[in-house]
């Protein structure tokens, strides 16, 4: 039986990010189980590009960058955006339950971590404050974002905080727009956030930035700490499992675009929840969508629940979509962190707009579109 007054505290290291992610996997999965106690694992990555579980990867990075600089391109198991990660960040993770946290919503428990992971940077001398969605910031500029996910009652939730962080690099590897890259842009960009080094004059030992979140974890659930060496055999083997299908092309790249007959309709929708793309392929004869696909940086739970949603719609006639995505969500149990049902109806829509020759009506014109 899990020991609901301690948290083992685990520093797993430096390691590749097809390691990291598959710690996270074996650990949620463990913990959901009821085998492995609540858990503050201590993390760093060797240099990596890693997409939001939801995102294309040629949508979020310059993968020719990445090859040509060695740095590793990966997938969380986790929504939002995509990231750069090194040396320069440390990474912090609580694999509790919704019982540890005090909540079942989404929102209230980004906000209870990040409001004691706020805490525990606070005391390394600088005034951290978290910021919804999912941010902590100093003095308006971001030192740690965070994000989570869900299995069963089993919280997963991360967050990175950046003690000397390289910004230039970072805009190197995310696609952003070469306006965003000019000298005044990247300037800009530096000053939007912040690092340890820069706002304390010197670095804190490693071994002092961790014990400072660390009680400040145990503070704010009122546990004890119970450092551990090393992860148990059971853990060690969902690990060894999870490396060898998540250190693969195949999950990669698995939510990069569809090989479609016809071109895709695309469109941008900026939610309280996060960016949101969908591309539709059209029946344009027959008023149908053949294959949706939408990508993004929300989070969602479970995470398979796009996949589910872009099985509903395939097929349908245009003028059905809103009707069956109502359908859909009210018989899929599905958590969204800001994020709600007519964000997806919304872009969807505004794919399916940005093509004049769309039909109004489709195989059904008892029902509209807009």
């Amino acid at each position: 039986m899990r020991d609901e007054r301690t948290l083992r505290v685990l520093d797993t290291g430096l390691r590749r990010a097809a390691e990291n992610l598959a710690l996270n996997r074996s650990l949620l999965e463990c913990h959901q189980e009821g085998h492995s106690p609540h858990t503050l694992r201590f993390l760093r990555f060797e240099p990596s590009a890693l997409v939001g579980f939801h995102q294309n990867v040629d949508q979020e990075l310059l993968t020719e960058v990445c090859r040509a600089e060695g740095i590793d391109i990966q997938r969380r198991i986790t929504g939002g955006g995509a990231i750069y990660f090194d040396p320069t960040q440390i990474g912090w993770e609580l694999y509790v339950d919704k019982r540890f946290v005090g909540s079942s919503d989404m929102e209230k428990i980004a906000g209870r971590i990040c409001r004691a992971a706020a805490r525990g940077i606070s005391r390394l001398g600088v005034d951290a404050q978290f910021r919804p969605r999912n941010d902590i910031e100093v003095d308006g500029r971001k030192i740690s974002g965070t994000g989570g996910a869900f299995d069963g009652d089993s919280i997963m939730y991360q967050g990175t905080l950046l003690i000397d962080f390289d910004v230039e690099r970072m805009l190197r590897v995310l696609r952003i727009p070469a306006e965003k890259l000019s000298d005044k842009a990247i300037a800009s960009a530096r000053d939007r956030v912040a690092n340890l080094r820069e706002l304390l004059g010197e670095l804190p030992p490693l071994e002092t930035i961790q014990q400072s979140l660390a009680e400040a974890f145990a503070e704010t659930f009122n546990v004890e700490l119970a450092p551990a060496d090393s992860m148990d055999g059971v853990e060690q083997s969902r690990f060894e499992q999870a490396l060898r299908e998540m250190d693969s092309d195949e999950w990669i790249y698995q939510r990069n675009r569809p090989a479609v007959d016809s071109p895709l309709l695309e469109a941008v929708h900026r939610a309280p929840g996060g960016l949101m793309r969908a591309g539709v392929s059209l029946d344009r004869e027959r008023g149908r969508i053949g294959q949706v696909w939408i990508t993004g940086d929300f989070f969602t739970n479970p995470r398979r629940m796009l996949v589910d949603l872009e099985a509903a719609l395939r097929g349908i006639a245009v003028a059905d979509l809103e009707r069956t995505l109502h359908d859909f969500f009210d018989d899929y149990p599905v958590e969204m962190l800001m994020l709600t049902r007519d964000d997806f109806i919304r872009v969807l829509r505004l794919a399916l707009d940005s093509d004049d020759a769309a039909p109004a009506n489709g195989d059904n014109p008892t029902h509209a579109v807009g």
